[in-house]
């Protein structure tokens, strides 16, 4: 931790609360930094609860009026609830450290090749006429009038065709077990 970090919450102070801040920081930072790096294992976070607790010191100018063994005790009670708060946090629960990011779920395909499978396997089933004009409504997305122009037949039989290969189709699914 740098006396610049440390100091850093001043700068918008005087240059005196700024003189005011540099000496606490010299004189207790690196004794509570110790001291937290042992309660938690973690240089990075220590930085951050050294920077807290020297914040509220020079925010309570009481505690450094004291004697200077007290203030430091209290820095240390200030440190250690700061770490205690920490560790109760919701937002400490919820995280999780790994090494790697997880990769993304995805979502199985297993089920519709199969579904896929059986489709095909199904219109295969149909009359070339019947399979034709499913093809085109279902996958080709036309209309019975575009059907009757490309397919060169009336739309009567159009429909005719539909009704009839559809039903088909919903028997062939049923007998290789697909249930409504």
């Amino acid at each position: 931790m740098t006396r610049e970090r440390a100091t850093e919450g001043a700068a918008d102070g005087s240059a005196d609360d700024a003189v005011r801040l540099a000496a606490l920081f010299d004189e207790h930072a690196a004794p509570v930094w110790r001291y937290v790096v042992h309660l938690t294992g973690d240089r990075a976070g220590a930085d951050d609860v050294v920077q807290e607790t020297l914040l509220r010191a020079w925010r309570t100018p009481k505690i450094l009026a004291d004697e200077p063994s007290a203030a430091r005790s209290w820095m240390f009670t200030v440190a250690r609830h700061l770490v205690i708060d920490e560790v109760r946090s919701a937002r400490r629960r919820r995280e999780i450290d790994v090494a790697e990011m997880p990769e993304r779920a995805s979502a199985d395909a297993t089920d519709a090749l199969f579904e896929a499978i059986l489709i095909e396997e199904g219109l295969a089933a149909l009359s070339p006429e019947h399979r034709a004009v499913v093809v085109r409504a279902y996958y080709g997305g036309l209309t019975i009038a575009e059907m009757s122009a490309e397919l060169e037949i009336p739309e009567g039989t159009v429909k005719s065709r539909l009704h009839y290969g559809l039903r088909a189709l919903r028997l062939a699914l049923q007998e290789r077990g697909v249930t409504r």
